[in-house]
């Protein structure tokens, strides 16, 4: 008896410690689940990728090295000719209200500060609508500061123009009253618009207000003796708009964490965004609901005056033109058309991917070291950016019937004669997440409901999101854009991001892809994408080359800097260092407008800084020479252990890993 209580007594011990230990395993999977899978991801990346980065080769260079001709551009937005000190005896203040997303906030205060000097006037830190109309949001964050820096901003432009947090105490009752002139320009407004009819007002009641809703409020080209303007334009948004420290780390340590991996990155931005496609008509690349979700929204801005065309067109013309966004299937295999390997790092960034996750399976099998914000960042820091939010009232959506039970009941003692008809079933109930998603209203209404305040809030959230991926964008080692230069008037995310990339490293390697050629390329070979011809590849490859270099930025300007400045800001805000290369020949268009070239040479306390950096450039220069010389010989033999065949490989030489899990036709 002693011997089988000892038994059971050691028995329910085991069982004891058997739950203990199951109950301290769920902690720390609640807990630490995602710092322990980005822990052994990085381990795992960081010992595959060593091997890579000992391959200094000829190939690594040319997917991951400098460009060579634009590496004579540097920044240089100072001013260059006399520019007195704004001072407090002004002609008054400009307060401004911004609509839209990161895009056009960014884009919008950069015009605003242009105008604010243009007139001599103390810009009162514009409202961002996104945030201020999402109720219950964070009360330590007011509406520019839930982005920006207000202190950075205020300070950074304290020889530029007067910058004030809010009117005085003796004005702000005035503006509530709307006592004050109040106008809503477009994105191509003149400055001579300003002079003529907005500077009288300001004079006469030393206040004006700006509602800005076309992604920016001044015209993109302006005349020559505008420079200083232009490169104010570049100092607001390259110097003075940092975002909110809490953004600043956070987006620093994604950079970090990417480049702990010990390999360089692709930051890829899909581009798919409701609003474009439905502007370019672009419904019919999608599916279902999608399709319908793209022209309900293309009917409202037909019915806005956005768009004056018709509801339906024909979305595969449109593709065929380059109006719409290049799928991410079709970016994957660019990439592998150039040569990037299938272990290679693909930032994803973008807080709105229309199509969710679906549409980028393709790229994520053939890329499957694809990572985004949720994947390198914890719920935990996401959160801390938001801060404390008031909780949103829940949902009150619920199956209500127009008769109680009570009355039915009645009702049908009061029926005619028996047998009766069976009553009709009760209705289906109404879950919360089919009232609370974007599609919820599609089966029940003809026109989309105003927003709910969730959806507002989401909006506002976004806005961090972008930032984030702003940041890890600039950063990235090659930038590839889903879409650019919107031929719609308002700024986009890549643009914006191209331009960054092109004045801060102009050296880097940013594709500027010509959607229209790509489009001619794959319907070429629609029948064997995932097995194209070898022509097809050097085809792919000398296009999205010599989208890198001179050849690219040239297109770039007669494209994308008539609609946004800061997707262009050339020659406008960067120098020339001769040390490094000869100085090119400037190209002009038809209209005289200069399209490449023209910048100035950077002044001798510039140069001295860089002495290092060229010398390095020239000590580098006989290799490169060397390497270039091999470089056709080289793709030559890469192309020749492809086949034309069908049924072969596309990459079967072994400088580039192979995914062997990856099915070309799933």
């Amino acid at each position: 008896m002693i011997f089988k209580s000892k038994i059971k007594w050691a028995a329910l011990g085991g069982l004891i410690l058997s739950l203990l230990s199951l109950l301290l395993h769920l902690l720390l999977a609640k807990y630490s689940s995602v710092d322990l899978v980005q822990y052994s991801a990085m381990t795992g990346f960081r010992q595959d990728f060593a091997r890579n980065l000992e391959r200094q080769s000829t190939r690594y260079r040319k997917l991951w090295g400098n460009v060579k001709p634009l590496e004579s551009l540097q920044p240089y937005a100072n001013p260059r000719t006399i520019y007195p000190v704004p001072n407090e005896h002004n002609n008054g203040f400009i307060y401004a209200k911004v609509f839209g997303g990161f895009e056009s906030i960014r884009s919008s205060i950069c015009d605003l500060v242009a105008i604010s000097r243009l007139l001599n006037a103390t810009l009162v830190i514009p409202d961002i609508q996104e945030s201020t109309r999402s109720k219950g949001i964070s009360s330590k964050f007011k509406s520019f500061s839930y982005l920006y820096n207000e202190d950075q901003f205020i300070a950074a432009l304290m020889n530029d123009v007067l910058v004030v947090k809010s009117l005085p105490k003796s004005l702000k009752e005035a503006r509530r009253r709307n006592v004050f002139p109040t106008f809503k320009p477009k994105s191509s407004t003149s400055p001579s618009f300003y002079l003529k009819e907005v500077l009288p007002k300001l004079k006469k009641g030393k206040v004006v207000g700006l509602v800005v809703t076309a992604g920016g409020c001044l015209q993109s080209i302006l005349p020559p003796s505008f420079a200083e303007y232009q490169r104010l334009r570049c100092r607001v948004a390259f110097h003075a708009l940092h975002f909110r420290p809490e953004i600043q780390v956070l987006g620093r340590r994604m950079v970090e964490r990417l480049q702990a991996w010990n390999q360089p990155y692709i930051a890829f931005h899909p581009g798919l965004m409701r609003d474009t496609l439905a502007y370019h008509g672009c419904a019919e690349l999608f599916q279902d609901i999608h399709t319908e979700l793209i022209q309900y929204r293309r009917a409202q801005m037909i019915k806005q005056g956005v768009i004056n065309d018709e509801l339906s067109i024909d979305s595969h013309l449109q593709r065929g033109n380059g109006s719409c966004p290049l799928m991410p299937e079709e970016v994957g295999l660019l990439l592998r058309a150039m040569g990037y390997p299938p272990k290679t790092i693909i930032y994803l960034a973008g807080s709105e991917t229309f199509g969710g996750q679906r549409v980028l399976i393709p790229l994520r099998a053939m890329y499957t070291n694809s990572v985004d914000r949720t994947s390198l960042c914890s719920k935990e820091e996401l959160s801390n950016l938001i801060n404390l939010e008031t909780p949103l009232p829940q949902d009150t959506v619920s199956s209500s019937r127009d008769k109680s039970d009570g009355q039915l009941h009645e009702e049908w003692k009061k029926a005619g004669p028996r047998p009766r008809p069976l009553p009709p079933p009760p209705d289906r109930p109404i879950y919360r997440h089919e009232k609370e998603g974007w599609y919820g209203w599609i089966a029940e209404m003809d026109t989309e409901p105003d927003p709910s305040p969730i959806d507002m809030r989401n909006r506002a959230h976004r806005l961090m999101w972008d930032a984030l991926d702003y940041i890890v964008s600039v950063e990235a080692d090659v930038f590839f854009p889903g879409f650019h230069n919107d031929g719609g008037g308002w700024p986009d995310f890549s643009s914006l991001v191209m331009g960054h990339r092109l004045y801060e490293m102009a050296y880097a390697r940013t594709y500027r892809p010509d959607r229209k050629l790509l489009a001619e390329l794959f319907n070429s070979t629609c029948d064997h994408m995932y097995y194209p011809g070898r022509n097809w590849t050097l085809s792919v490859r000398e296009h999205l080359n010599k989208s890198l270099g001179e050849e690219g930025l040239i297109r770039e300007s007669s494209h994308s800097k008539p609609t946004s400045f800061l997707s262009h800001p050339l020659p406008e805000c960067s120098c020339r260092t001769p040390e490094i290369s000869d100085i090119p020949n400037p190209v002009k268009d038809s209209n005289n407008r200069l399209l490449y070239g023209g910048e100035d040479e950077c002044p001798k306390w510039m140069q001295g800084g860089l002495g290092a950096v060229s010398l390095r450039a020239k000590t580098s220069l006989k290799d490169e020479v060397n390497a270039n010389e091999n470089e056709l010989s080289e793709d030559e033999m890469d192309l020749d252990s492809e086949s034309d065949d069908k049924g072969t490989k596309m990459y079967a030489n072994t400088s580039v890993d192979q995914d062997d899990e990856m099915d070309p036709d799933d």
